[in-house]
């Protein structure tokens, strides 16, 4: 029995050491094969002349966009800071931090890909210590805290001190795993396949992948939106921009070389649809069919990911989500989803009414998931072309027939999509009048207009936005609160405010080989009061009293381009008097201040806001059950879920809805702009004919509004 021990503990320290060697091979032949090609220097010399030919920055190439592109590409490579020690990142800096701009103006990529080398170098020392570390016993007992999220740690300073992040690291994962009700044997060997993902995956990346790693840590060290594209990339880019794109409607992204993270959702798509999936959720395992097993996804490369979760139409794929809302130790989930093709019907517009019988009013509602446009149809001329505003205005003929007492225009998700449709959805409300402004890299504005004179829907308005709803979104909600038209409800909007435009790198160089293409932003949005939505976004009249995390939008992205204004266009006010709203607003907050179930809402997300903020977890496990009944509890609690109006009215057929069968948010919408409604009547379409003028910064002090 003692031999048996002995010979199966030399097993296991054996094995990373074979491991190892097989990697050393993998390193030998693949070191010949990294390095920059021809084609990455023609690239790198028209990304760089094309951002300082078109970006709307007019980036100057020098020692502080060095600085910033090295501290991008060690973040890409080892954001979480767990492969790199501190004589690492020192050793980085001496030889390039201010050299990679002077290497980039002469296309010379030689330090990108030597960075590069050295991590895979010490991915696959981390791995080889992990699986010595794997098989040993832990004590669960100890009080002890693991920082799992590392992005602002300080580096390891030694060795020593990474191993020791180590340790807490498998500790964890196998607790984690042991929560779930895996037995130790099963973990184990999770891990074991799990880590040897996380080297696989370095591994797998080639020549062009790490130049692309390098020259977007170039890119964003100038702006967030701007971004290369390889050929690869460009294939998928391609196949995202289709709306005939076959999988579940989700843009992915990695997240520390560790997480899937779900990025947004693509309205209409089945993930969408199921109303199990949020924006920043975790996709920790994918299982094809119905019984197939669900393969753990952590530390996958995402184009790997990716390649998982397509598929044909009509064929199902399951999914193992974390909740984005939850720290890393929350309970999971399995969604199961059918991939569909996500086309122009599924995006459209959809309009329904609800009533509320207390307050004898009927309130109509436009939920618009994009501002699109069929553009092929278009272009043949054909007449029936389908379009945001076409079908908005044959929904708004329907509500009206029905005699609705006012309208939400529903923008929340609704990333954005054509400009001219965000144009003439603004004309269906209000007469005539400038709707944006638009300034290029030179300086020149232009001025985009309502295309179409009259009004379809001259009633109480109102736009229900939320922090998805951006671009084209806040161009509308932005116009119609300038005009005064309609009152604006809900959260503080995205904040994007610019415009991007793809450049095919092949049309500027001659050659047989694909050179990807290159996004860039060329111009800023401005709206009409000569403000602009870019960076903090739209602020709502009536702002919902829900906690929002700091760490999203605009504002939150490294080197966002900043707000700034113009000079205000002269126009004329839909409605020349603002009490009414301000009674609306007055009305609304007396009404939520003893509102249980708004009060409930705030504490649970504010209780999930504190689980997501986390850095550290406690990897005792006594303490770890208790955290873990405390986010049961939480989800457990009732809590009204969304209702798709779309599936309800195709099952019942009813016309109307109560307001108990719509989601809370869009139901205080409707009550706040019941109140403006009750208060002020039909709107008329007459304009006011003083000159419209921006609006005073807005606060809590309701008599601050001019």
């Amino acid at each position: 029995m003692h031999s048996y021990t002995t010979l199966w503990h030399l097993f296991c320290y054996l094995l990373p050491l074979l491991t190892a060697t097989v990697a050393s091979a993998q390193v030998q032949q693949q070191e010949a094969e990294l390095y920059a090609h021809e084609k990455h220097r023609i690239t790198a010399r028209l990304v760089l002349g094309a951002l300082q030919r078109y970006h709307y920055s007019t980036p100057r190439v020098d020692d502080r966009l060095s600085s910033m592109t090295l501290d991008n590409y060690l973040d890409v490579l080892d954001g979480n800071r767990v492969f790199f020690v501190g004589s690492d990142i020192q050793d980085f800096s001496t030889r390039y931090r201010f050299q990679l701009d002077d290497a980039l103006g002469n296309a010379i990529l030689d330090p990108a890909f030597a960075i590069f080398r050295s991590y895979r170098q010490r991915v696959a020392e981390r791995i080889t210590h992990a699986m010595v570390v794997l098989e040993q016993n832990h004590d669960y007992t100890i009080s002890e805290e693991y920082r799992f999220d590392r992005g602002t740690a300080p580096w390891a300073g030694s060795v020593q001190q990474l191993n020791e992040i180590w340790r807490q690291r498998i500790k964890n994962d196998l607790l984690s795993l042991k929560l779930t009700g895996k037995a130790d044997a099963e973990a184990r060997e999770i891990l074991r396949k799990r880590y040897r993902t996380l080297q696989s995956s370095a591994w797998q990346l080639n020549s062009d992948d790490v130049f692309q790693l390098f020259i977007n840590a170039f890119t964003t060290a100038i702006e967030p939106h701007t971004a290369y594209f390889s050929p690869r990339s460009s294939e998928n880019f391609d196949i995202s921009m289709q709306l005939s794109l076959e999988g579940i409607g989700a843009v992915l992204r990695n997240e520390n070389g560790e997480y899937t993270v779900v990025q947004r959702l693509i309205p209409g798509g089945p993930a969408a649809l199921s109303n199990e999936i949020r924006a920043e959720d975790r996709i920790v395992g994918v299982g094809q069919g119905t019984t197939e097993q669900i393969i753990d996804v952590i530390g996958w490369r995402l184009d790997s990911v990716v390649d998982l979760i397509r598929g044909p139409r009509n064929t199902v794929v399951r999914l193992e989500i974390l909740p984005g809302s939850m720290s890393l130790d929350g309970a999971t989930k399995i969604v199961v989803l059918t991939r569909d093709r996500i086309n122009l019907e599924q995006r459209a517009a959809f309009g329904y009414t609800i009533g509320d019988t207390t307050l004898q009013a009927r309130v109509g509602v436009i939920s618009l998931p994009s501002f699109y446009v069929d553009f092929n149809a278009q272009a043949k001329g054909l007449k029936d072309y389908r379009s945001t505003t076409r079908d908005v205005k044959g929904i708004l003929d329907g509500l009206m027939a029905e005699d609705i007492d006012g309208l939400v225009v529903d923008l929340r998700g609704n990333g954005g999509g054509s400009l001219q449709e965000a144009l003439s959805l603004t004309g269906l409300f209000i007469d005539s009048g400038p709707v944006v402004q638009t300034r290029d890299a030179r300086g020149r504005i232009e001025i985009s207009t309502d295309p179409e004179p009259g009004v379809v829907y001259d009633g109480p308005l109102a736009v229900l936005v939320n922090r998805s709803s951006a671009s084209a979104s806040e161009i509308f909600s932005g116009a119609i609160q300038d005009y005064r038209r309609g009152i604006i409800i809900g959260e503080v909007t995205f904040g994007k405010g610019t415009v991007q435009n793809i450049i095919d790198l092949n049309r500027l160089h001659r050659g047989d080989q694909d050179l990807g293409k290159l996004k860039t932003t060329i111009a800023q949005f401005f709206r009409i009061n000569g403000g602009s939505n870019q960076y903090y976004g739209v602020e709502p009249d009536v702002v919902f009293p829900i906690p929002t995390r700091l760490d999203y939008g605009e504002r939150t992205l490294d080197n966002a381009l900043p707000w700034s204004s113009v000079e205000p266009l002269d126009y004329r006010y839909a409605d020349g008097s603002f009490d009414y709203y301000l009674q609306a607003i007055r009305d609304y907050r007396l009404r939520i201040a003893d509102d249980e179930e708004i009060a409930q809402l705030i504490a649970d997300i504010e209780f999930q806001q504190q689980q997501a903020e986390r850095h550290s977890i406690s990897i005792a496990e006594k303490t770890r059950r208790q955290q873990q009944d405390d986010l049961k509890a939480m989800q457990e609690r009732s809590r009204r879920d969304p209702v798709d109006p779309r599936e309800r009215k195709r099952e019942t057929g009813e016309a109307v809805l109560t307001t108990t069968e719509v989601d809370l948010m869009l139901e205080q919408a409707a009550r706040i702009l019941i109140d403006y409604a009750g208060l002020t009547g039909r709107l008329t379409s007459t304009l006011d004919t003083d000159s419209g003028k921006p609006l005073a910064k807005k606060t809590d002090d309701l008599s601050s509004w001019q």
